[in-house]
């Protein structure tokens, strides 16, 4: 392990660096890639110079546990989001690179990038995410974009918005009725999110705003192919969701899988519904993770890591959050969460700091304690003012789970600016059932939902 961990780099490409000094390249600047660096950059030593260069295809750390409120014109998008650069702006040991990886070469130690030079690396931190699956429809793509980005967010806000706009100016009934129709499909947590938040934009923020339509009279469509919403919850959280709902005027169409999406609406258990706005949430895969190691790919794409999250036969590469296949002590998978992401990375951030200071020049590197997730429970809200918490030990429903639900994810913000103006938001909105940014940009075509993958 400590021959991996201290081999001397290969010759840097593009980056400067200086004789002796330790590569460590991170891939993805979200939840665990930014835990990692960071966790990296706070204890290393003098005993050893590293060098941490993370890389990402944007230029910015994204909170997606919010994203949803961005789309639902409730946040902005600056709200969620910070630079990454601003995060480690003195940080002399770490290097920025907004790029695109297409692969990797293990032999040569080389990260490759789309259009640029290769980055070498002595220690690879793949912290990539997922992506969201279609089932193998790519043509449901464009007509049900999901949410991942902040393009996707904006792009999915203008559809909303812009659907009560022409609903507004519509004088055929049946088309008014499509317009004021949006189905959402997956009953996972990002699903009953936004199926609220759009309950609660057309049945409070919105009614007051138009004059010729009623906004309250919106269809919400909730689609999935399981018998339950939130099925990873327990059964009571599970119902208690569904109840709450229904309770906005939200219909739920369970067992229901989706057959056929296009331009009109949605064809799901037999059922045709009409409708302008689909929205997709209903599965993920990881990035390609497993083909850019040329290792066998498991369930949804994942790599089966070791228990310190390296990559069995090559300890110098670590695979962790959502690409990262790795199983709790009950012998279950960890859930693709954002908090299993930032543990892991903040675990290996320390573990590579810790084998440099403990190997340098002493001999062997101490085997690394496996790494043991701590549950911070589930957590979804379900429209308004309500949530459902699931601790294990605790399970919460209704204003106590959303108490709890503002407290997590505040908390779980990077920046400070961002607590405050989130936290300025929500009281806003809750005190006068109004949400500022509900602003229609047009977005240029590559940058539309489903226009990238």
């Amino acid at each position: 392990m400590a021959d991996a961990v201290l081999r001397e780099p290969a010759a840097p490409a593009g980056l400067p660096d200086s004789p002796g000094t330790h590569k460590v390249v991170i891939v993805g600047g979200g939840f665990g890639g930014l835990a990692a660096a960071q966790a990296i950059v706070r204890r290393k030593t003098a005993d050893r110079s590293i060098h941490v260069t993370l890389i990402d295809r944007n230029n910015h750390n994204l909170f997606q546990p919010l994203l949803y409120q961005v789309a639902t014109a409730a946040l902005g998008s600056n709200d969620i989001a910070l630079p990454i650069r601003a995060v480690f702006r003195n940080r002399r040991g770490v290097e920025i690179m907004m790029a695109d990886v297409t692969g990797i070469d293990r032999g040569r130690r080389m990260v490759e990038l789309a259009g640029l030079a290769p980055v070498a690396y002595d220690t690879l931190v793949l912290a990539t995410g997922s992506i969201y699956s279609w089932f193998g429809h790519d043509d449901w793509v464009a007509r049900a974009p999901a949410l991942k980005t902040l393009d996707d967010a904006l792009g999915l806000r203008n559809r909303l918005l812009d659907a009560f706009e022409r609903a507004e100016l519509c004088d055929d009934p049946a088309e008014t009725r499509r317009l004021l129709t949006f189905v959402v499909v997956g009953a996972g947590p990002t699903g009953v999110e936004m199926a609220g938040a759009i309950a609660e934009l057309a049945h409070t923020t919105l009614d007051r705003d138009f004059r010729r339509i009623r906004p309250s009279t919106s269809r919400i469509v909730l689609c999935d192919a399981g018998p339950h919403v939130l099925a990873a919850f327990p059964r009571r959280l599970s119902d208690y969701a569904a109840r709450r709902l229904q309770s906005l005027g939200i219909e739920l169409r369970l067992g229901a899988g989706v057959e056929a999406i296009d331009a009109g609406g949605v064809t799901a258990g037999g059922e045709r519904i009409e409708a302008e706005c689909v929205f997709w949430a209903a599965g993920t895969e990881a990035t390609p993770v497993a083909k850019w190691l040329g290792v066998e790919a498991g369930h949804h794409g994942l790599v089966a890591v070791q228990p310190d999250c390296s990559l069995p036969g090559d300890p110098a590469i670590f695979v962790i959050g959502d690409a990262a296949s790795l199983a709790g002590p009950d012998g279950r998978p960890l859930p693709g969460l954002g908090a299993v992401a930032k543990q892991q990375g903040t675990y290996v951030g320390r573990l590579i700091a810790e084998r440099l200071r403990t190997a340098g020049g002493r001999g062997s590197a101490a085997p690394a304690k496996p790494f043991r997730y701590r549950n911070w429970g589930q957590l979804a809200m379900v429209g308004g003012s309500s949530a459902v918490a699931d601790f294990g030990w605790l399970r919460l429903t209704g204003f106590a789970a959303w108490l709890v639900w503002s407290a997590v994810h505040l908390m779980l913000l990077v920046s400070a600016r961002s607590r405050v103006v989130v936290y300025v938001n929500w009281v806003w909105a809750w005190l006068t059932y109004s949400r500022g940014a509900r602003v229609i940009t047009r977005l240029p075509p590559s940058d539309r939902p489903g226009a990238r993958a």
